[in-house]
C-alpha cells in the first residue's frame, strides 16, 4: 500500500508504432532494478511484450501493467499499443493516468497515430512530457521533431535538454535547467557521466536556457516579474513552475535519447518524477450517488475517503481465470472485501489482489488510493482453478490439519496406498484416472 501519494507516478508509454516506446520501457525497468536484463524486441525477450503473437511481430498489442521505483517514489507504469488497430485499448488506458511521456522517433517526428493518442490525452487532461528517441538514427533531428509538435499538435513543447550530436555523433545531452551535460563516452556505456557544458555548446546553451525561462515565467507572474527586471531565477523556482506549468497542461517539456543505446533513460526517470503529477496533484473524481443520480460526489485520493476505483480492463488468463485491472482513487480496497459495482448494479466479491509485473503477479493484502492492481476471484467460484496453475501463479495453498500428529498416524504409502486406491477406485466404480492440466510430466 502506498504511505505517501505525493511519491507515486502512474504513467503510461504512448507513441506511434515503431518509435521505440517498448524499448524506453524495458530500460526503465531494467535501471530500476525491475529485471535483471534487458528485454530485447528483436530477440523475443521484451518482458512488457511477453504475448506469444507480440513478440512474433515485434509490436505491442495489448497494453501492460508493471511498477518500480525510482529516488525513493514509487512509479505505476502501462506500456500501451502504438498501433493504429489498437487505439481503443490506449483511450482505456489513458482514462486511468495521471501522466504520459509521448515517445517520438527523431525523424518523423509527430506520426499520424501519435496525432491520435495526443488528442486522446487531452480527451483526460493527461499532462504530458516528450522523450525524442533514437537520436542515433540516420537523419536524426531533433529541431525538426519539436516542431512538428508545435505544427502538428498545436502544443507548447519546450526543450528542457537538447542533444549533443546526432546521428552516429550522438553522444549525449545537455540539462538546460542546471547546466550540466550527460554524456556516454564509450560505444557501449550503459550508465552517462556528467560533465561541465562544453566550450562548444555554452552559448546555444545559454539562448535555449533563457527561452526556456521566458516559457516557463509566462505561466507563473512572480518569475515573470523577475525575469523582466533581469533577477536571478534559481533552479529549484524553475523547477516549481515548471511542474505546475505541465501539470496545468501549459507546457509540454520535450528530452532526448536513444533508448537502444541506453542514452537519456535515466534524466527521463528523473523528469518523471520532477514534473510529472501525483495522485494528489490532479482533480479530485468526481460521479453520482448510486441511489440518487441527481447527487454529485467527490472522492479526494486519500485512505480516509470512501472506496471508489475504476475497472479500465478485463483479460482472461489461461492460469488464473479472470483478471480485473483497476485504478483506486480513494479509500482502501482489502483483499476478500465486498464492494459495488454501479454499472451492474449489484455487489462483487473482490477476492485476490495483485500487483501486475507484465504477465507476473504479486499477490497483497490490500492497496490504497492512487495504485493500479488487479483482482481475481475465479478460485472462489472454481477450486479446480488450483489444479490448472499450481506453480508460479500464486494459487497454490497450504493446509495443515488442527491434530496432524493424531491424523497422520492413519497415513500409508508404497504398496499400501496403492491398493488402498485401488479399492476405492473399485467400490466407485472408477475406471480410470483423469489427468489435470498443470500436472505434465
Amino acid at each position: 500500500m502506498a504511505e505517501d501519494l505525493s511519491k507515486t507516478r502512474n504513467i503510461g508509454f504512448i507513441a506511434h508504432i515503431d518509435a521505440g516506446k517498448t524499448t524506453v520501457t524495458e530500460r526503465v525497468l531494467y535501471f530500476t532494478g525491475e529485471t535483471y536484463k534487458i528485454g530485447d524486441i528483436d530477440d523475443g525477450t521484451t518482458v512488457m511484450d511477453f504475448m506469444s503473437l507480440e513478440r512474433e511481430r515485434g509490436i505491442t498489442i495489448g497494453s501492460a501493467a508493471t511498477n518500480a521505483s525510482w529516488n525513493n517514489h514509487q512509479v505505476n507504469i502501462i506500456d500501451t499499443p502504438g498501433h493504429v488497430d489498437f487505439t481503443a485499448e490506449v483511450q482505456r488506458s489513458l482514462r486511468v493516468l495521471d501522466g504520459g511521456v509521448v515517445v517520438l522517433e527523431s525523424v518523423s517526428g509527430v506520426q499520424p497515430q501519435s496525432e491520435t493518442v495526443w488528442r486522446q490525452a487531452n480527451d483526460y487532461g493527461v499532462p504530458r512530457m516528450i522523450f525524442v528517441n533514437k537520436m542515433d538514427r540516420l537523419g536524426a533531428d531533433f529541431d525538426y521533431a519539436v516542431k512538428t509538435v508545435h505544427d502538428r499538435l498545436g502544443a507548447n513543447a519546450v526543450p528542457i535538454q537538447i542533444p549533443i550530436g546526432a546521428e552516429s555523433e550522438f553522444k549525449g545531452m545537455i540539462d538546460l535547467i542546471e547546466r550540466k551535460a550527460f554524456v556516454y563516452d564509450i560505444e557501449d556505456a550503459v550508465e552517462h557521466k556528467v560533465i561541465d557544458v562544453p566550450d562548444e555548446y555554452k552559448e546555444n546553451v545559454e539562448k535555449f536556457r533563457n527561452e526556456l525561462i521566458e516559457k516557463i515565467a509566462e505561466t507563473d507572474e512572480a518569475l515573470m516579474d523577475k525575469f523582466l527586471e533581469d533577477k536571478e531565477i534559481s533552479i529549484d523556482e524553475m523547477k516549481l513552475a515548471l511542474r505546475k506549468a505541465v501539470i496545468s497542461l501549459k507546457i509540454y517539456p520535450v528530452l532526448c535519447g536513444s533508448a537502444l543505446r541506453h542514452r537519456g533513460v535515466h534524466p527521463l526517470l528523473d523528469a518523471v518524477i520532477d514534473y510529472l503529477p501525483s495522485p494528489i496533484d490532479v482533480p479530485s473524481i468526481k460521479g453520482t450517488d448510486p441511489s440518487d443520480e441527481s447527487i454529485e460526489l467527490e472522492r479526494k485520493p486519500t485512505p480516509e475517503d470512501p472506496f471508489s476505483a475504476l475497472v479500465f480492463k478485463v483479460v482472461t488468463d489461461q492460469h488464473v481465470g479472470r483478471l480485473v485491472y483497476l485504478r483506486i482513487y480513494s479509500g482502501i480496497l482489502e483483499s476478500g472485501s465486498n464492494v459495488y459495482n454501479s454499472s451492474t448494479r449489484t455487489r462483487e466479491r473482490a477476492g485476490r489482489l495483485m500487483k501486475m509485473h507484465a504477465d507476473s503477479r504479486e499477490e497483497i493484502k490490500q492497496a490504497s488510493a492512487g495504485e493500479i492492481v488487479a483482482a481475481n476471484n475465479d478460485v472462489e467460484s472454481d477450486a479446480t482453478i488450483l489444479n490448472r496453475s499450481p506453480y508460479k501463479q500464486g494459487w497454490i495453498v497450504r493446509i495443515q490439519p488442527s491434530n496432524f500428529d493424531e491424523d497422520g498416524s492413519d497415513l500409508v504409502s508404497g504398496k499400501d496406498a496403492i491398493s488402498g486406491f485401488e479399492t476405492y477406485m473399485a467400490e466407485k466404480e472408477i475406471s480410470e484416472c483423469v489427468h489435470c492440466e498443470g500436472f505434465e510430466g
